[in-house]
């Protein structure tokens, strides 16, 4: 794919209820979790666009742009819409969006530049991620064309990521990884306590 028909966009709009505070602003070894994931994918885009609903500290990398939810209160599928009609707006060459979570600070661009490699994009408008038999619903490749879509839904109610993909007919990409979980996600206090043992384990 063409890395410059992408739109890199960062979901950072969740309320966060489970872990009790914007984890996008908890600092992981003295570095903001939100950082994380900028720092592995500013590199492959020509432009980043962060969507949260709060006023959010970030490394900004000189190609970074924060908006908030067009539409508040929809969920992760809101915050796809948002970085499309953002992008329509500012930059009709943007063919596609693709997505990433605020939590899950092991994520590597390899990854990603694996990802994008395997992505036929004659195959479908909307590409996941599957690893270690987990699909992963946010690291997401979107094709703008699904926004007329996707927008008319989440009018009618729908809220779920799983379901609102399978509906639209999502092609899922598989890899695997046998040792650590690149894409561990920090949803809980637990969770952060992992992840600073990780990080801390791998600089012994």
């Amino acid at each position: 794919m063409d890395h410059n028909n992408i739109l890199g966009t960062v979901l950072a709009g969740g309320k966060s209820q489970r872990f009790g505070e914007d984890k996008s602003q908890i600092k992981l070894n003295n570095k903001l979790l939100i950082d994380y994931i900028l720092s592995e994918i500013t590199n492959e885009f020509k432009e980043i666009l962060i969507v949260s609903n709060n006023q959010i500290k970030f490394k900004n990398y000189g190609n970074i742009s924060l908006i908030k939810d067009f539409k508040k209160d929809q969920g992760p599928l809101g915050g796809v819409l948002s970085a499309m009609k953002w992008a329509k707006e500012k930059n009709n060459k943007y063919k596609w969006i693709s997505t990433f979570p605020v939590d899950t600070p092991f994520f590597k661009k390899e990854i990603l530049k694996q990802f994008l490699i395997k992505i036929n994009s004659e195959e479908s408008k909307l590409f996941f991620i599957k690893s270690n038999n987990t699909r992963h619903n946010i690291f997401g490749i979107w094709s703008i064309d699904l926004m007329k879509k996707l927008e008319d839904d989440l009018n009618d109610g729908q809220r779920k990521v799983e379901v609102w993909a399978n509906s639209v007919g999502v092609k899922v990409i598989n890899m695997e990884f046998i040792n650590n979980d690149p894409f561990f996600n920090i949803n809980t206090k637990e969770d952060f306590e992992e992840a600073k043992n990780k990080i801390n384990n791998d600089q012994l």
